[in-house]
């Protein structure tokens, strides 16, 4: 991998329209888009001082919700689709939009996810902090808390899709994993958020025999559990 080989910090790229960005950690490491938005989101608000909130859609990491809460600002929370936050931007009600999917934009620019502007913010983060991706993770952990994600796509065939919209429509599981089901979010889907604040969003997709499966645990093994018993809920 050329990051390695040229021994550099991290890689940035973007897909081919230029609205999504990917990032690779000075070891060749793959780092997910919501650790990616959380970071800088928590860069942004020291380096520019902004304070109007954050936004994020039902499906991205609440480690945006902890860096809000420690910094005593708002929290938005918008069903799936970038177009949600991007009218939280333009109204400047949120400095920051974020989308697990890769996507980000800022208050000020366009109101759109914007790839390139997200991987440029990752330069101008590690290169300000001093500090590697790793580094900036442990740092950030250790102030608002671990959390660990992770997404599982899932195919069924029309009956299985039948069975888990009933299921769905039904009365939600009061445990997941040992854990209770402290809240139901309907937002967008079926998301259980679990006393420990680890939580599962189940959303089936509109326009193909696909259901998402989204998982945000306190402990990479407590994710693995979670992201086993979802798929058991999934797949009936």
């Amino acid at each position: 991998m050329r990051v390695t080989e040229g021994g550099f910090d991290l890689g940035i790229a973007t897909d081919g329209d230029g609205d999504r960005f990917a990032v690779i950690d000075g070891d060749g490491h793959y780092v997910p888009p919501n650790l990616i938005l959380a970071l800088v989101a928590d860069y942004l608000a020291d380096s520019r001082g902004w304070t109007q909130g954050l936004g994020r859609t039902v499906a991205t990491t609440h480690l945006l919700d902890a860096i809000a809460s420690a910094r005593g600002m708002s929290l938005v929370e918008t069903p799936v689709g970038f177009k949600y936050l991007g009218e939280l931007l333009a109204a400047e009600k949120i400095y920051l939009g974020a989308e697990e999917s890769a996507g980000l934009s800022v208050v000020g620019h366009v109101p759109e996810k914007d790839g390139i502007l997200a991987d440029l913010l990752v330069l101008e983060m590690v290169a300000s902090r001093q500090k590697t991706l790793t580094e900036l993770r442990e740092d950030l952990f250790r102030r608002v808390g671990a959390l660990y994600s992770r997404r599982v796509d899932h195919r069924l065939d029309a009956g299985g899709m039948e069975s888990l919209r009933a299921r769905l429509a039904g009365d939600p599981p009061e445990k997941l994993d040992g854990h209770a089901v402290a809240k139901v979010d309907d937002t967008d889907g079926l998301k259980l958020i679990l006393d420990d604040g680890s939580w599962m969003l189940v959303r089936p997709s509109g326009t193909e025999p696909m259901v998402r499966q989204y998982v945000e645990a306190r402990s990479e093994t407590q994710l693995a559990r979670l992201v086993e018993a979802g798929r058991r809920f999934v797949q009936g």
